[in-house]
């Protein structure tokens, strides 16, 4: 077995959030819970491993400008990856990152093709910008392009009412969303204000964005059908500055962004509290730096989700609801392997002591 890529890992291997074992060995790329025959003398790596960490809410390819060249991009993905980030969700982009797939050293990513938006209704050159007339098409096209999702803007600022509104028509996003789930995609979107939510959730969207304008009127909706949320807590952090930008020009805008924010950690917190999924994500890409996977995790505590819970949102239940595999028998080995325990304080996520990539060390 001397021409094999063989890898053992000891410690504190952390299958499920209960379910731990000693130790894995990655042969080939892939996890095995049994010793290989006729190994010797191969790397060893000691501590507490968990699954690659999910972000699932991050653009690799964009920019606060739009789309990137390829460098960048690689650079965006590289940063993921140093935080422990193995698997993203890319909630949004214009540029084409399928190369990545060809790259055994960069994160796995579940793409959600391009943004689709309303016309002059969000940030330039970040997504198609239609009409709702033309939805259901350009979801159905957008479905065929990513991997299993497609990203609807959702809501934002109207500049004839000078605040926050709903983009589309009740009717539209009932065809679009039955569109994409008769291809086998799953839609999500961006939802800032509270205007919007009833109607998507009642249209059978799979998961909102951000979701700051979660009420105690939607929240047990969004419980009931199961709607997830990806609370972007990192990004909500923002909304204070984005507000002092607008306040000249759209000054109820501004204070409507003021008091989502502030009200951030009771609203994610009721939510967890119904039963409603919650799951990390943390909206980089666009002015926002990559690699932030722990400092969302740790909002979601600061918000007061109990902490077993908030790393379960970034590994075990993250990629159970994504439909990627975990630490288990023939899985790829994709992990990350920290000096203490993360269950006992997620502040650990943030220093990486070994990340392991289909089953080579990437960076330790």
């Amino acid at each position: 077995m001397s021409d094999r890529m063989v890898l053992r890992v000891k410690g504190r291997v952390l299958a499920g959030p209960d379910d731990v074992r000693d130790e894995l060995w990655a042969v080939d790329g892939r996890i095995t819970y049994e010793r290989p025959v006729g190994v010797r003398d191969v790397p060893v790596v000691h501590g507490w491993a968990l699954p690659g960490l999910v972000d699932a809410h991050c653009h690799v390819g964009l920019d606060r400008h739009g789309p990137v060249d390829e460098a960048t991009s690689e650079k965006q993905a590289l940063t993921d990856r140093e935080a422990g980030t193995l698997l993203i969700r890319d909630a949004g982009s214009p540029s084409d990152t399928r190369w990545i797939d060809d790259r055994d050293d960069l994160p796995k990513i579940i793409r959600a093709g391009r943004h689709i938006a309303r016309t002059r209704r969000y940030i330039r050159n970040y997504a198609h910008e239609i009409e709702p007339g033309d939805l259901v098409a350009y979801v159905a096209r957008e479905a065929r392009r990513g991997d299993g999702w497609v990203k609807l803007v959702g809501d934002w600022l109207d500049r004839e009412t000078g605040d926050l509104g709903a983009c589309w028509p009740r009717g539209e996003v009932e065809a679009a969303i039955a569109q994409a789930h008769r291809v086998g995609a799953r839609v999500t979107a961006h939802c800032f204000a509270e205007e919007s939510l009833r109607d998507l959730v009642e249209a059978g969207i799979d998961c909102i964005e951000h979701a700051t304008g979660l009420t105690e009127d939607t929240i047990p909706l969004f419980a009931e059908r199961g709607v997830a949320i990806v609370p972007t807590l990192v990004n909500i952090a923002t909304f204070p500055h984005l507000a002092d930008g607008g306040e000249a020009k759209f000054p109820r805008w501004s204070a409507h962004m003021r008091e989502l924010h502030a009200r951030r950690y009771d609203t994610v917190r009721a939510a967890y509290d119904a039963g409603v999924p919650v799951f990390v994500g943390t909206d980089a890409g666009g002015s926002l730096a990559h690699g932030l996977v722990a400092d969302e995790v740790a909002e979601l505590v600061k918000a007061g989700i109990p902490a077993i819970d908030a790393l379960s949102a970034t590994a075990w239940g993250a990629r159970r609801w994504l439909g990627r595999p975990l630490l288990e028998e023939g899985a790829p080995a994709d992990l990350v392997v920290y000096d203490d325990d993360p269950r006992a304080d997620v502040r650990v996520l943030a220093a990486p002591r070994w990340i392991i990539l289909n089953g080579r060390i990437v960076s330790g």
